[in-house]
């Protein structure tokens, strides 16, 4: 039988992301709910939760290149201006499998706080720049039971002390230049 995301933490992942956190000094708040799979899910269920609510992507290059690309929600990202903006070629999504050996999650409960799971550093992280402008951000805690937040500067420092400094994209930018392109047409 294969693990569903609901399983893929039995507690220990979210207590070592808290240990590490507390070690960093980084605040957060944990919101549990029901297993959220999509945005819309999160959407329907998450009510008044402040802060910028973020969707994941785990990218694999041809080559063998490792992504995973935070941003907020309500993007609407074209791969291949991706691509071309962090210098990646042939992506598609990676499959669960990779998913699993890369950052220790399943589909659904994609996070930038799996990137702790990387100790090999293989995996490039790519954030949306308008992230770094919300008061907090919401994540998951390597399931999707529950929803952490914590403040950009903090998630940064968190991604830096995981030795995954981001790539910071501007999303806006991306969806002007798609949009205009479409315009054109």
């Amino acid at each position: 039988m294969e693990a569903s995301a609901e399983d893929t933490d039995d507690g220990v992942g979210e207590e070592r992301l808290y240990a590490l956190l507390a070690e960093t000094g980084i605040a957060y708040a944990h919101h549990g709910h029901p297993p959220l799979h999509t945005v819309e899910e999160s959407r329907a269920l998450r009510g008044d939760l402040p802060g910028a609510h973020v969707k994941n992507m785990f990218l694999r290059e041809k080559k063998g290149g490792l992504w995973l690309v935070t941003c907020l929600e309500d993007r609407r990202i074209r791969i291949r201006d991706l691509e071309r903006e962090i210098g990646a070629k042939n992506t598609s999504f990676g499959k669960p499998d990779l998913l699993r050996e890369a950052l220790g999650v399943l589909p659904g409960a994609v996070t930038p706080f799996a990137l702790m799971n990387d100790r090999g550093h293989r995996v490039g992280c790519v954030l949306d720049r308008a992230i770094l402008d919300a008061d907090l951000v919401n994540a998951h805690p390597l399931h999707n039971r529950a929803t952490t937040a914590v403040s950009p500067a903090d998630l940064l420092r968190f991604l830096e002390r995981t030795g995954h400094v981001p790539r910071l994209v501007d999303f806006d930018a991306l969806e002007a230049r798609a949009a205009a392109r479409d315009d054109a047409r």
